[in-house]
C-alpha cells in the first residue's frame, strides 16, 4: 500500500481487500471477531458507498452517498485504533491502514466540500 494510486475509487477497493486480509489474521475470540467484524462492515460500506457515489446523477445524491463514505471511514479508523490499543493482530499492517484511512478521511471530506 506504498505506491499511492491516484484512482479514489481502487484505492477504496484496496483498501477494503487490505482490511479482510488484516481481519482473516486476528485471534478468532470474541474480541478478535467483534472488532474484525465491525472493521470488515465499515471499511466495506465505505467502499461500496464511494461506489455509489461515483453512479449518482447530482451533486445532492454524491454529497449524501460520500457523507455515508466519510463516517464508514471515521467508523474504520476507531476500530483500528481500538485494535492497536490492545494489540490485536500486525501491528505495522495496523499502522498502515489507520495511514491509508487517515488520507482517504482527508481527500473524501475535501471532495464533499467541493460538490457543495
Amino acid at each position: 500500500m506504498n505506491e499511492k494510486k491516484f484512482d479514489l475509487g481502487e484505492r477504496f477497493v484496496d483498501l477494503a481487500a487490505s482490511i479482510a486480509t488484516f481481519c482473516h489474521d486476528l485471534s478468532n475470540d470474541f474480541t478478535g471477531q467483534y472488532y474484525g467484524n465491525q472493521l470488515l462492515r465499515s471499511a466495506g460500506g465505505a467502499a461500496l458507498n464511494f461506489g455509489e457515489a461515483q453512479g449518482t446523477n447530482t451533486n445532492k445524491d454524491f454529497v449524501y452517498r460520500a457523507t455515508i463514505t466519510l463516517r464508514e471511514l471515521k467508523e474504520s479508523r476507531v476500530s483500528l485504533k481500538i485494535l492497536k490499543k490492545i494489540n490485536y493482530g500486525n501491528e505495522g499492517v495496523c499502522i498502515g491502514l489507520l495511514d491509508e484511512v487517515e488520507q482517504l478521511i482527508k481527500i473524501t471530506a475535501t471532495v464533499i466540500k467541493r460538490k457543495k
